[in-house]
């Protein structure tokens, strides 16, 4: 647990709190510009620097070369913590032709969420509200992991060159996507549907509705 007999500046708890609020409201750690965006830092290093700081007094542990994989030593100390990627938003309405680039990493308890540590897991937004029928709603957090579906799941998919989320079904020996919403059709694919990932687990923002 976090020692109160360390030393911080006003500025460092600040921060402190900052990450501790950002990580509970969003389910992931701030990016440096989000930190420099609330702070009104001059630059990214500048925020870059109090997290530096922060570590060095051995209240928060960071990974180079990672945008958000900030963590605390308490939460290391009580649960097998792993960094997967973080992309970007996914559609739970109709399907999207983008481009999934990461943007950054999340910091997750492999077994309260039923995964291997070996797992090829991922996270994503979700925008739309096709999906709302399974509790899934826009802005919530999804945590997939890459292996085949099993009809009935809930899954990241690759129809026709779109991306969405949609329950996996077959049907007469035919997969297709189905929303959880009646104002969204079926999707059935023209000519290809692939399976990115398979959900796992869902992370909701505290204090949304």
């Amino acid at each position: 647990m976090f020692d109160f007999n360390t030393k911080l500046t006003d500025r460092q708890r600040e921060l402190l709190d900052y990450l501790r609020q950002y990580q509970r409201e969003n389910g992931v750690m701030p990016s440096t510009r989000d930190i420099q965006r609330h702070f009104g830092f001059s630059s990214q290093t500048a925020a870059m620097s109090h997290l530096r700081a922060l570590e060095k007094k051995g209240v928060i542990q960071r990974h180079p070369n990672k945008a958000r994989a900030v963590v605390f030593p308490e939460d290391l100390e009580r649960a097998e913590i792993v960094d997967i990627p973080l992309y970007g938003m996914i559609p739970a309405g109709y399907a999207s032709a983008q481009e999934q680039t990461a943007d950054g990493s999340i910091a997750v308890d492999v077994h309260t969420l039923g995964l291997s540590r070996s797992a090829k897991a991922f996270a994503l937004k979700v925008r739309g509200e096709s999906m709302i029928g399974a509790n899934i709603c826009d802005g919530d957090m999804v945590i997939l992991e890459a292996k085949e579906p099993r009809p009935r799941d809930i899954v990241a998919a690759l129809i026709d060159g779109e991306t969405t989320l949609k329950r996996f079904l077959i049907k007469e020996g035919r997969p297709y996507l189905q929303a959880e919403n009646p104002d969204f059709p079926d999707l059935i694919p023209a000519n290809e549907l692939i399976i990115q990932g398979v959900m796992q687990a869902l992370i909701r923002q505290v204090g949304r509705d």
